[in-house]
């Protein structure tokens, strides 16, 4: 099993950066797949970054230019760096990891997930 547990979340204004750190637990994620998803109150569960094991990127186009994700795999760790904050990147951001390496930008291809961290952005 995998734990992992989202920090860096907050209030901050529009134009502001924040980032968010997910630290993993239980097991190693360097072969994982890793990726940050977004949920907005009364809306679905979507994909905002993803990253593969040999450090691939990719991106929402929301979001594409203004945030940036990494892994840094001797600490566990995956990173979103968000920049350029805006009022519609407001919501609870969670990591997930895939075990077996899809990864992408389908929630159902991550088997362990955070319980999220909530970003709030004023205008």
């Amino acid at each position: 099993q995998v734990q992992l547990v989202e920090s860096g979340g907050g209030l901050v204004q529009a134009g502001d950066s924040l980032r968010l750190s997910c630290a993993a637990s239980g097991r190693t994620i360097g072969t994982y797949a890793l990726g940050w998803f977004r949920q907005a109150p009364g809306k679905a569960r979507d994909f905002v970054a993803g990253i593969t094991w040999h450090s691939g990127t990719h991106y929402a186009e929301s979001v594409s230019g203004r945030f940036t994700i990494s892994r840094d795999n001797a600490k566990n760790t995956v990173f979103l760096q968000m920049n350029s904050l805006n009022p519609e990147d407001t919501a609870v951001y969670y990591c997930a990891a895939s075990q077996w390496g899809a990864g992408g930008v389908a929630s159902g291809n991550y088997e362990y997930w955070g319980q999220g961290t909530q970003v709030t952005v004023s205008s």
